[in-house]
């Protein structure tokens, strides 16, 4: 029997869908090595299409503009990514789901680099489109990994700690690492998972697991506001030039707060925003060089405050956990009572270009000092590594983060709790931990 043949027309139809996929991975590929090198907000069309290799007109057969592409790009890089992780998780016993799930991310920042810079630092300056689908990756990763803890017994001991919020953490440190073009990526490992292991507990005494906020604590005291000053009355102010400038610079500053929770940091204008503070355009540019510069005053002016109100209910404590929960309290207040300006500069604040993600990441490192009296306590095994440091406070930062985008008014001191048990178990172990924990809400509510 002689064999049918395959009509021409197929044999088209499948070459002509082969080229249009091709081409869209050449796209992916594009924007995914574009923005990884220059950031999202450099990463226009005609350096994607440079890259892949095809017209103008073909990108707009596939995406509508750049952040529909950019998306995309995100979104196939999260697939790779938890593909792998699914692999890993499968691959080891259930008790060891998150440390096999950490392994096989490092292992995919090691190996794709590009894709993890997409993941780990682009997405986070990509609007909220972007933010959307970083957040559902993690979440994606979390499902894995309680989908293998849902297997084991209560007596089984595993991470007291919220897979989600450690995830989140661990990207922020790729993040700084990758952007510095560190090697060595594979190293983290070690540190990381011993720091993992500091919060095992048998699965049916877990607490910190969940991440839903208690009743806030009694307020502490050591609590001033930060407020917007007041315009200066018409006519000639009998006040001093510099006088004069701050109160400006100050109005400024606050205005760009409103504008940058209304617009976001992108869309929002220097015209808008001194047309809110109430001064010229004239007084804004003898302040500040451009937005940009603005924007570093404004992380400034927010995290000098919050970190000197912190050190102040540090040094109220009597003893390094004392001392601890104070902190972590007055820091839950304070980024609840100014929630405006928590959600800026937490959320916002990758937009602002690199400098104003690299003193975000020195802001990280600083409250890594509150952190070291507690190498004075015998841990139950090894002590923390500075790098498990890092990641407390990475994850502290990843709940503030978490909260932001979840409500306008963040919960964060119903999180005091957890934050100081994560602080704390490192050090002290978890059952100590949750026995000055317990004591601290006996008295404290």
């Amino acid at each position: 029997m002689a064999r049918r043949s395959t009509p021409t027309s197929s044999i088209n139809a499948n070459l002509k869908k082969d080229r249009k996929s091709t081409q869209r991975e050449r796209l992916l590929a594009g924007m995914t090595a574009t923005a990884s090198r220059d950031g999202y907000a450099r990463a226009n069309v005609s350096a994607v299409i440079a890259h892949a290799g095809v017209s103008r007109p073909t990108f707009y057969d596939y995406f509508t503009d750049k952040d529909e592409c950019f998306l995309a790009a995100l979104i196939d890089a999260q697939e790779q990514l938890l593909i792998d992780i699914e692999a890993a998780v499968e691959d080891q016993a259930p008790q060891q789901a998150t440390q096999a799930a950490i392994a096989a991310l490092l292992r995919f920042a090691v190996s794709r680099p590009t894709m993890a810079r997409l993941l780990s630092t682009v997405a986070m300056a990509g609007g909220p489109r972007a933010l959307d689908a970083r957040d559902q990756g993690i979440a994606d990763i979390e499902q894995i990994i309680e989908r293998a803890y849902r297997q084991l017994p209560r007596e089984d001991a595993i991470p007291d700690i919220s897979s989600r919020m450690l995830i989140g953490a661990v990207q922020r440190l790729l993040s700084s690492r990758l952007r510095r073009g560190e090697s060595g990526l594979a190293g983290m490992l070690d540190d990381l998972i011993r720091w993992i292991n500091s919060y095992e507990q048998p699965a049916g005494e877990h607490r910190w697991r969940s991440m839903e906020p208690a009743p806030a604590p009694a307020h502490s005291p050591v609590l001033p506001p930060l407020l917007a000053p007041t315009p200066l009355p018409p006519g000639r102010p009998r006040l001093s030039r510099e006088e004069v400038a701050a109160n400006h610079r100050q109005r400024i500053l606050f205005a760009a707060v409103t504008a940058f929770a209304s617009k976001g940091y992108a869309a929002a204008t220097i015209a808008e925003i001194t047309k809110l503070a109430g001064v010229d355009s004239r007084a804004f540019y003898r302040l500040f060089r451009d937005k940009e510069d603005m924007f570093m005053a404004l992380h400034e002016l927010h995290f000098q405050h919050v970190m000197a109100l912190t050190a102040s209910a540090f040094f109220t404590g009597e003893s390094w956990p004392e001392r601890t929960w104070e902190a972590a309290r007055t820091f839950a207040q304070y980024m609840e009572e100014n929630h405006t300006l928590t959600r800026v500069t937490f959320i916002e604040g990758p937009a602002g270009g690199p400098i104003s993600v690299q003193r975000f990441d020195d802001y990280l490192a600083a409250f890594t000092v509150f952190l070291q009296e507690g190498y004075r306590y015998e841990p139950q095994g090894d002590p923390p590594s500075k790098l498990a440091l890092e990641a407390i406070a990475a994850t502290n930062f990843e709940i503030v983060y978490h909260q932001a985008r979840q409500s306008a008014k963040p919960r964060i001191s119903g999180l005091l709790p957890h934050v100081t048990h994560l602080t704390l178990a490192p050090f002290l172990g978890p059952v100590a931990a949750n026995r000055f924990i317990d004591e601290k809400l006996r008295v404290s509510y």
